[in-house]
């Protein structure tokens, strides 16, 4: 059987002007990322990311420790359906429905590094009403069309695949709880809840036979435990 390997981005820039570049600490975890593959023995057949910058950086970075280690790493290739969902769109879609019961919400997502639990708060009621479908509109990507966007990017990897491939998709945690719902069928509002659980640079890794795929092992973070460093385990 072969393995896909999901590798969630790095940490990124939360509650700054641009979300989409990863932190110094982003960088830090992917190289730790790229080292413990090394150290496993672990080779990739190919390697693929969305096209978001931080989880291009990730794979960079992480790839960066295969060459240093006197290791070929193919070549990054790009789809665009391992993009997260864009949470600023379903959050500008949805909120004015929100204000009437909650009316302190957009001040809390304004202020979302000052209260992050609020903040949490807040954003799991709109997630909610997004994946409930009621809501949806022609402008806004649908959670069901979300889950076929990320479908569709996991058929493309299966398709050109051959068997015994290790293949890495450096990706984000709405695109990993897309495919746990797919894989597993739990439900989306339960599958959401672990979404808030999967650690940044975390590995979970499917098992494949043609199309016939298996979640083997989900948010795997081992690599920065061992280090005992706390500050290394982060969620966005």
């Amino acid at each position: 059987m072969g393995s896909i390997y999901l590798i969630r981005h790095g940490q990124a820039s939360f509650g700054a002007d641009d979300y989409d570049v990863l932190s110094p600490l982003g960088v830090r975890q992917a190289q730790i990322t790229g080292q413990h593959l090394v150290d496993l023995g672990v080779r990739f057949d190919r390697c693929l990311s969305g096209n978001l910058l931080r989880q291009q950086d990730t794979a960079q970075h992480a790839l960066a420790q295969f060459t240093a280690a006197g290791l070929t790493a193919p070549e990054l290739e790009i789809d665009p359906a391992f993009n997260e969902f864009d949470a600023f769109a379903v959050l500008d879609a949805l909120l004015p429905g929100l204000l009437p019961q909650e009316p302190e919400a957009l001040n809390t997502l304004k202020n979302a590094a000052h209260d992050p639990e609020e903040f949490q708060r807040i954003f799991d009621l709109i997630i909610a009403r997004w994946i409930s479908g009621t809501y949806d509109t022609p402008q806004l990507e649908s959670w069901l069309g979300f889950v076929e966007r990320v479908q569709g990017g996991l058929n493309r990897v299966l398709d050109l695949a051959s068997h015994h491939q290790n293949i890495a998709v450096f990706t984000s945690g709405g695109s990993i709880t897309a495919l746990l719902h797919l894989l597993t069928q739990i439900p989306a509002s339960e599958a959401f809840k672990l979404t808030w659980q999967i650690v940044n640079t975390s590995l979970s890794q499917l098992k494949f036979r043609g199309r016939e795929v298996t979640l083997a092992s989900f948010n795997s973070h081992v690599h920065l435990q061992l280090l005992k460093m706390p500050s290394l385990i982060t969620y966005r």
